[in-house]
């Protein structure tokens, strides 16, 4: 239960940073979205349908590579980013802020969703689902520097999609939002890690005794 209510959490933090400030300044991140501007732009397919396609893509390989748990909290993850950005969206929220700002509060807003997410062993629908394969094949993969790389990567590709406005301004989010998941991550890693030392050092004097 204590899982659930970080997913929805998480996904409340983040799409509101998504619905009231990254659509509302054109702030291209690099994620599930924006790829799917890039292969309709090159194929002319319907936006809706390939981001469902890349969406359903991922929660496969999501379901092959990370295993049924994995699978069901992110298809509650799903669910719960579309009900709340559609909630979110539909308010029609606007924040008269300058555009540092806006990079900076909505990096925070949404590293604290992918964090509450992951931690709860579930994923955002997004390519943090290839970041955890890789993890989880290779723990010495760091997640918030795999998302970075792939993020960079789709923005690299949509330049002359998107224009450089909009893309310098992904780039600056997907820098400032990666670097405060990593903070994140590393801290409960070193919290865990010092807890499993604990736990051996108590066990070790309890043999002793």
């Amino acid at each position: 239960m204590k899982d659930f209510m970080k997913i929805i959490a998480g996904n409340i933090s983040m799409t509101f940073a998504y619905a009231c400030l990254i659509v509302p300044n054109e702030i291209i991140n690099g994620g599930v979205t924006s790829s799917a501007l890039l292969l309709n732009a090159l194929s002319g397919y319907d936006l809706a349908l390939l981001a469902n396609f890349v969406t359903g893509f991922l929660l496969i390989i999501c379901l092959v590579f990370l295993g049924k748990e994995y699978f069901v909290k992110s298809i509650v993850s799903s669910l719960s980013y579309m009900l709340f950005f559609n909630i979110f969206y539909s308010l029609n929220i606007r924040f008269d802020l300058n555009i540092v700002l806006v990079v900076l509060i909505s990096s925070i807003l949404i590293a604290v969703g992918y964090y509450l997410c992951i931690t709860a062993n579930a994923t955002t629908v997004g390519f943090d689902v290839i970041a955890l394969i890789l993890h989880h094949k290779n723990e010495k993969i760091d997640i918030a520097v795999t998302i970075r790389i792939i993020n960079l990567i789709v923005l690299v590709l949509g330049l002359l999609v998107y224009g450089y406005s909009s893309i310098m301004k992904g780039v600056a989010f997907t820098l400032l939002f990666s670097y405060f998941l990593k903070k994140m991550l590393d801290r409960k890693q070193n919290s865990l890690k010092a807890d499993k030392d604990h736990t051996k050092d108590e066990t070790s004097r309890a043999k002793e005794i």
